[in-house]
């Protein structure tokens, strides 16, 4: 199907394997060493943003989202949404939904907490919920978020930090 239109992202783009559960989880267990550490480099990228804006956000774009890419896939099976929610979602990034869900479960979540369409995959929210339990902020959880912008894909949300667009411990537009 080349050309069909997707309503999900394709299933050769997703995650649903081993490696990547088992990544989740971790971090999700963790929730709360990562939340720590990530609020420690939030204010490292905003303290170094007009150093960051001096060298050019446009010639760092590709390095640091590779960086970003590289970590935060270890981590958090990251898909490089650009908008990065994890501080509001336990540490479980959403866009590792098969519905690319950013508000929570879609409703169709089996009875022992898998994943409607990936039977072997747990569901993203059950693991967010369980993450946001063990965090200070966890519940962050509960706030709306807004709708993914599609045109950030693959695109460092680190460096939006720096530039102020949004903040990485949730704050107002995300985190």
């Amino acid at each position: 199907m080349p050309s069909a239109l997707y309503a999900f992202e394709p299933t050769g783009r997703r995650a649903g394997n081993r490696v990547g559960a088992a990544r989740r989880s971790w971090s999700v267990r963790h929730a709360r060493l990562l939340e720590f550490l990530y609020c420690r480099f939030e204010r490292v990228l905003i303290a170094s943003g007009l150093v960051l804006r001096w060298i050019g956000f446009d010639r760092l774009e590709a390095p640091v989202a590779s960086i970003e890419r590289a970590v935060k896939g270890a981590l958090f099976d990251c898909r490089m949404c650009g908008q990065c929610i994890l501080s509001s979602t336990g540490m479980s990034c959403p866009m590792n939904c098969p519905k690319g869900l950013r508000n929570g479960p879609c409703g169709g979540v089996r009875p022992d907490g898998r994943c409607e369409i990936d039977a072997e995959m747990p569901c993203v929210w059950v693991m967010a919920w369980e993450g946001s339990l063990r965090m200070r902020c966890g519940d962050r959880i509960r706030q709306p978020q807004i709708p993914i912008d599609h045109r950030l894909k693959e695109r460092s949300s680190w460096l939006a930090v720096s530039r102020g667009e949004h903040a990485l411990d949730g704050g107002e537009s995300g985190s």
